[in-house]
């Protein structure tokens, strides 16, 4: 058996959860390149972008069925779902790094564990948005399309 069917066989949700964790880890290690030319609320933004890019053609080749929909509209709705999440990390990280982090006495690595925090912040809304939106089967917008008329 190959290394694609053994994937397949891991429960869906599974899939979403270790191709998302490859997806933020991309994440959160390019803020730290993006630190480097960027200040750190506008590096978090950079970063969630990269970790976007991996995390479409992930959950697009290995999580969710092929939907037979478009690439161009595929790519909207993924980016429309993940503006959602990008605000829920971008506000947490900050917030982790100016107050809670600071409040609990952390001076070491502040931004580096805010922003890690931050990104699991948005998983559960996420997976809904790419299962009942990005990535849906076609056969269902047909069917909404269908009764709608």
């Amino acid at each position: 058996m190959d290394l694609a069917a053994t994937f397949n066989r891991i429960p869906r949700f599974m899939r979403f959860l270790l191709c998302g964790g490859l997806a933020a880890t991309v994440n959160w290690l390019s803020r730290f390149l993006w630190s480097i030319f960027l200040p750190f609320g506008a590096a978090v933004i950079a970063a969630y972008a990269t970790g976007m890019v991996v995390a479409f053609v992930l959950f697009r080749e290995l999580v969710f069925e092929r939907s037979g929909g478009q690439v161009p509209d595929q790519v909207r709705n993924f980016v429309v779902v993940n503006l959602v999440g990008m605000f829920v990390t971008w506000a947490l990280a900050n917030f982790l790094v100016s107050k809670v982090l600071p409040g609990m006495g952390a001076t070491s690595h502040v931004e580096a564990i805010g922003h890690g925090i931050a990104i699991f912040a948005p998983v559960v809304t996420s997976w809904f948005g790419h299962r009942f939106l990005t990535f849906r089967k076609q056969a269902l917008l047909a069917r909404d399309g269908a009764q709608a008329t």
